[in-house]
């Protein structure tokens, strides 16, 4: 079983897979960590010098060869289910849970983040508020496919065990 996290940036798929995949005894993998290991650059970088377009191609390579594992937790990147035919791909290989939460928890968390987040840069307070609310508009449709759909400020690994496998 692949269990695919998926979700706006800064809304735990990156801790919470981690945390799950040990739960589970399971491998885990981190979309967004492994491109960084395989060119080096960090995710800001490689917008910055590769482009959005590029970043995505590599990034549903790398989704597809997820296929190949015959278990594992997957945390995706924010936007990885949006491009090409990730959803569907995502939702044929194995359970998609939409970790979903609203546009003023998810300020907070990337407002006091440490890391930069390419497509939201240095934005803060009302801007930044307005710049998730316009992404999570498009994107919510798309995640909103997912298998099983969670609160994110509140998800718990035994949460996700439940929904996945039951009782």
């Amino acid at each position: 079983m692949r269990i695919y996290l998926i979700g706006f940036m800064g809304c735990g798929k990156s801790s919470l897979g981690r945390r799950l995949a040990r739960k589970l005894n399971y491998p885990f993998v981190d979309l967004d960590r492994e491109i960084e290991k395989a060119t080096g650059k960090s995710i800001p970088e490689l917008f910055d010098e590769e482009g959005e377009d590029w970043f995505r191609r590599q990034e549903q390579q790398l989704l597809h060869r997820t296929a190949e594992m015959p278990r594992g937790v997957i945390a995706t990147g924010g936007g990885t289910p949006c491009h090409f035919d990730n959803m569907d791909f995502i939702n044929t290989h194995g359970m998609s849970v939409y970790l979903k939460m609203n546009p003023v928890s998810l300020a907070y968390r990337l407002e006091h983040a440490r890391k930069k987040r390419p497509l939201i840069g240095d934005l803060k307070g009302e801007e930044l508020l307005e710049s998730i609310r316009q992404t999570l508009a498009k994107r919510d449709p798309v995640y909103s496919k997912a298998h099983c759909i969670i609160k994110g400020e509140s998800a718990k690994p035994s949460q996700i065990e439940t929904l996945v496998f039951g009782a």
